[in-house]
């Protein structure tokens, strides 16, 4: 005699809803600024889009301010995935975790940037570190269209894949190394003076949440 089987149905309607809201936030931006997006998609192979915007008020830019929204949305959702695919997630209502990490994610790069701008402040050179600073959130923002993809496979193709997960994080990690690289060339006479500071800077703020991300799934 054959016995029932308990199978656990793990819903992804909000998941779907996430990504679709992303998707309208990323169609908007190309839609009122298309310059700017084909500027934009560009971006590793091409400056044009750091050289063209990068200037003051770039940060309250609507352009700028959607295409961070659409970051945060999927790099939360990406987080999300990896701590379900880890076994790592808290016991909770799966919505509640993501807009907890949600959250967390706006909070900590808010309070990122404001330290980042109190430094320029500091040093007197609020100018080249607002430059520096648009530079990086806009190689992060470009690597998010690398992070929807992931999330798409996770969620409806290769669900719990590891490989896809290390494939993404090495993708954004060259991406934004690309950017690091690009950034230290053009700025190479400004931060030269604060180079010190600067690699203090890259260890405290940078490196470092990745160490400890990093070594959190480790463990």
């Amino acid at each position: 005699m054959m016995e029932p089987v308990e199978k656990t149905i793990i819903s992804i309607d909000w998941m779907t809803v996430m990504l679709f809201i992303s998707l309208v936030v990323l169609a908007l931006g190309k839609y009122l600024y298309h310059k700017k997006f084909l500027n934009f998609i560009i971006l590793p192979f091409n400056d044009k889009y750091i050289l063209l915007h990068n200037k003051k008020g770039q940060f309250s830019h609507w352009f700028h301010l959607l295409l961070t929204l659409f970051q945060l949305i999927n790099l939360s959702l990406f987080l999300y995935l990896v701590l379900r695919t880890f076994s790592l997630l808290p016991d909770g209502e799966p919505l509640t975790i993501y807009f907890i990490l949600l959250g967390f994610l706006a909070l900590f790069e808010l309070v990122k940037f404001l330290v980042q701008m109190f430094t320029g402040y500091v040093f007197n050179n609020t100018v080249v570190i607002s430059g520096l600073i648009f530079s990086k959130i806009s190689y992060l923002n470009y690597s998010s269209i690398v992070i929807l993809l992931t999330n798409i496979l996770l969620i409806y193709i290769t669900t719990n894949s590891k490989t896809a997960i290390y494939t993404a994080i090495l993708c954004v990690a060259l991406i934004n190394g690309i950017g690091v690289a690009k950034l230290l060339k053009n700025y190479q006479k400004a931060l030269f003076p604060y180079f010190v500071y600067f690699i203090l800077y890259l260890c405290a703020l940078e490196i470092a949440p990745l160490v400890l991300i990093g070594s959190y799934l480790k463990g």
